[in-house]
């Protein structure tokens, strides 16, 4: 009886570190959790802010409000417990006047704001290769 107590104890402990190490990360994870999406949406509207063009396409625009929005959206796309709710990416940029280069821009400054946030280049890659699909309807109705 103790043999067996053993070793059912032994078969359990090994069960639940071979779960354990099978775990893979979600991006989510990776990117830091919640609060350092938050501060990577800070950072980056800080860089927003510091460029004239930029900001521009911000003017009207209740910050706090896209903050949580950008925040909400991040955490979906990197399968956290968000769901984004807002409105589709064409009607919410719809005849901004928005080019590749506001684009490309906007996402050198978001991976940037990654980077001084301490988000490996995986996780960075992983998460703008998540947001890149969202370019078409960026786009769209330009």
């Amino acid at each position: 009886m103790r043999r067996y107590l053993l070793a059912t104890l032994c078969v359990t402990a090994l069960l639940t570190v071979a779960g354990c190490a099978s775990h893979q990360a979600t991006l989510y994870e990776r990117l830091g959790g919640q609060s350092n999406i938050d501060a990577v949406v800070e950072n980056l509207l800080y860089r927003i802010a510091d460029d004239d063009e930029m900001v521009g396409f911000f003017a009207n625009s209740n910050i706090d409000l896209f903050a949580e929005s950008l925040a909400t959206q991040l955490c979906d796309v990197s399968d956290g417990p968000c769901r984004y709710e807002g409105p589709p990416m064409d009607r919410a940029h719809q005849h901004m006047g928005l080019t590749d280069v506001h684009f490309n821009r906007l996402v050198e400054y978001l991976d940037a704001a990654m980077q001084e946030e301490g988000i490996g280049l995986g996780a960075r890659n992983e998460l703008l290769g998540r947001l890149a699909p969202m370019y078409a309807d960026v786009m769209r109705l330009q």
